[in-house]
């Protein structure tokens, strides 16, 4: 009999480890396509992996300090503080959302103002304000809807800048899974519009 009760055990132990590895490399498939296509948007390459203190998963060019990660919290605090206030109620959690910090590709603005952005390709930009000779100037990007994941770019300084980015392009993500309707009228800035979207 107790040799029958050790084999059971064993057996719910391999049943659990085989299902658990299951996941993992499920979980494993969907990060590889993710930072495959941040990598594609951002011709980085993410070789950081970390959480923020509240648990959003991150991916980086480089090891991102403490306030760094703090203002990204920050910035998601925010967003589910007035994603709330607006009666949404998915994708209101830090695991909920990975983030990837990119290279900045420059780091002052035309008005001389410190502002860390990405270049990614032009698309519905091509023509617009936003045009500046084939690419725009991004300070966060949507990579995925679902699992929800963005960019943004690396900062020395101005954390609060990073939390409101963290903030407005979580937005997108919001919407998406909240109010469909509201996400296409504001999803492409090309037609005017910005950030703050939630009020």
């Amino acid at each position: 009999m107790k040799r029958l009760s050790f084999l059971s055990r064993l057996v719910t132990i391999l049943i659990f480890v085989f299902g658990f590895s299951q996941v993992s490399d499920a979980q494993s498939r969907v990060d590889r396509v993710l930072i495959n296509e941040a990598q594609r948007i951002s011709q980085d390459r993410f070789t950081v992996s970390t959480r923020t203190p509240k648990g959003t998963q991150i991916y980086a060019v480089s090891q991102p300090g403490s306030r760094m990660l703090d203002a990204i919290d920050k910035g998601l605090e925010d967003l589910f503080a007035v994603a709330r206030k607006n009666n949404y109620r998915n994708r209101l959690n830090f695991s909920d959302y990975t983030i990837f910090i990119a290279r900045t590709d420059r780091t002052m603005d035309s008005q001389r103002q410190y502002s860390p952005d990405i270049a990614v390709p032009l698309n519905q930009y091509a023509g617009s304000i936003y045009d500046q000779g084939g690419f725009i100037y991004a300070a966060g990007i949507v990579v995925a809807h679902n699992p929800s994941a963005f960019m943004i770019a690396e900062h020395s300084r101005d954390f609060q800048r990073v939390s409101d980015v963290v903030r407005y392009e979580g937005e997108h993500l919001v919407l998406y899974h909240n109010d469909r309707r509201l996400y296409q009228q504001t999803a492409d800035h090309s037609r005017g519009g910005g950030h703050p979207i939630l009020k």
